[in-house]
């Protein structure tokens, strides 16, 4: 007689660019299931930041759990798989207290990471590490991104040549194991969570409103006290080269705060990055998340739509489980 198989538990993925509306609806859909909400922005773990990273308010985080937020200072370097193991055992906690998890978040590495596991890359020595670092400082990221595209060209053709954090990546990777991470990451995954049934929504607002939302946060930003924030963040002293350092807004309101931008040409700037990295964003969960449920946040504006859609969403998840399990 054949042993009972435990059903997958659930999780729920709110995916989505920056300024789409997602936190909200993750907040909704918290305190409507009597969920958790697990972050999943890369930049939004970083507890010296949540001006600049648009965490959640105090009262939001009032109203339902959230977690990993703000979980690590400045000068650490958060990866992706540090954050799933962080994630995975945020999850598993819900579930032994009767809750959703509600994993939001925009980065889309932490989301892939989660669901489909990591590929086997061995730890990355320290001293490659920095001198990978060191070299990116040294000659600059396109001129970086040029050395990659003749030893991995598979990763040089989809990085930005400005995307300083995965080219170092990318070269390290290559330096210490003589492979290229693409063929890492051709490889099959390892630890992908069976046990865990995932239901993906991502909020898409079409670009102009997308776009605008991007333009009104940052002056909202520095309204609230952004400039303050990356003042303390300065007052460190930190390498540059940091993932907090470099976060969307920081760079622009540091300019600000030294003289060398204006503040008019600091905000234009930091607007057209962040509508940048938005349609990137777009571009990726339209790609890697083909069979998400794709929404428009306002689309549920009212009560009435955004029960019919919750209810919608949550009765197929259980039937999901049902049929897997």
């Amino acid at each position: 007689m054949s042993q009972p198989t435990t059903p997958p538990r659930p999780v729920l993925i709110i995916g989505g660019p920056t300024a789409s509306g997602k936190s909200g609806l993750a907040l909704a859909w918290a305190k409507r299931a009597g969920g958790v909400v697990i972050n999943a922005d890369s930049m939004q773990v970083y507890a010296d930041l949540r001006i600049v990273t648009a965490r959640p308010s105090e009262a939001d985080e009032a109203e339902a759990p959230h977690t990993l937020y703000g979980v690590v200072p400045a000068s650490v370097r958060m990866s992706a798989a540090r954050w799933r193991e962080l994630a995975l055992a945020e999850i598993d906690t819900a579930h032994a207290a009767g809750r959703l998890p509600i994993v939001v978040g925009g980065t889309g590495l932490y989301l892939r990471s989660l669901m489909q596991g990591l590929s086997d890359i061995p730890d990355i020595p320290a001293p490659v590490r920095q001198a990978a670092m060191e070299l990116q400082g040294d000659i600059g990221s396109p001129a970086l991104h040029e050395r990659l595209a003749v030893v991995d060209p598979v990763t040089a053709a989809r990085l930005h040549p400005t995307d300083s954090q995965r080219l170092i990546r990318a070269w390290e990777v290559i330096q210490a194991t003589g492979r290229s991470i693409s063929d890492w990451q051709a490889a099959p995954p390892a630890d992908v969570p069976t046990h865990l049934s995932f239901t993906t929504l991502v909020v898409e607002p079409p670009r102009p409103r997308l776009y605008a939302q991007c333009d009104k946060r940052f002056v909202t930003m520095l309204e609230q006290g952004a400039a303050a924030e990356v003042a303390a963040l300065m007052a460190q002293n930190l390498d540059p080269a940091l993932p907090a350092c470099k976060a969307l807004g920081v760079p622009e309101i540091a300019a600000i705060l030294t003289g060398a931008m204006d503040r008019e040409a600091a905000i234009a700037k930091a607007q057209q990055l962040t509508r940048n990295y938005a349609k990137r964003q777009l571009t990726w969960f339209r790609n890697q998340m083909p069979a998400a449920v794709r929404l428009d946040s306002t689309e549920l504006a009212s009560e009435i739509a955004f029960t019919k859609f919750y209810d919608r969403i949550m009765t197929g998840m259980t039937k999901n489980i049902a049929k897997i399990g």
